[in-house]
């Protein structure tokens, strides 16, 4: 199990996480996702930490991990 997340400047993060997300999945992974793409928003250095959506996606991604983990844990 697993899920991309990205961090970038600009352009080219929906590609980026497009992509990978197809490697994950023609790779027969589970893939848990967000309310949002998994992508946190920047120019410099630190900026991600102030992208309040981008940390709010990460969170729900964080508890959706978390609860999958639990349900594979259960098998």
């Amino acid at each position: 199990m697993t899920s991309p997340m990205i961090a970038v400047r600009r352009a080219g993060e929906i590609h980026a996480f497009d992509s990978i997300n197809h490697f994950f999945l023609i790779s027969q992974m589970i893939v848990p996702g967000s309310l949002y793409w998994n992508l946190g928003v920047g120019r410099d250095k630190g900026d991600v930490e102030k992208d309040d959506e981008g940390l709010k996606t990460m969170r729900v991604l964080g508890e959706n991990i978390a609860w999958l983990l639990e349900r594979l844990a259960r098998e």
